[in-house]
């Protein structure tokens, strides 16, 4: 499935990311799943994790050193706010 483009990101505290999706869902995601190991860990430090910004396609999400997640795993593993 497709999901649909998201207009926004914001970092919330806890390592969680607020998505809001053109179809006006807001969702949760929490990213403490994935701030183990040498990629993801740089993640722990809340300043780089604040650094977040969604990309002009609408569908992806970035760090600056490159680290991203998978659309399908925001909007399918997130819970609606």
């Amino acid at each position: 499935m497709l999901q649909p483009k998201m207009l926004r990101v914001i970092p919330r505290d806890n390592y969680h990311l607020e998505l809001h999706y053109v179809t006006g869902e807001r969702k949760l995601f929490d990213v403490n799943w994935y701030i183990k190991g040498s990629w993801f860990g740089e993640l722990r430090d809340s300043s780089y994790f604040y650094a977040v910004r969604l990309l002009p396609d609408g569908h992806h999400i970035e760090w600056p050193h490159g680290q991203d997640l998978a659309p399908h795993e925001l909007y399918e593993l997130s819970v609606p706010i």
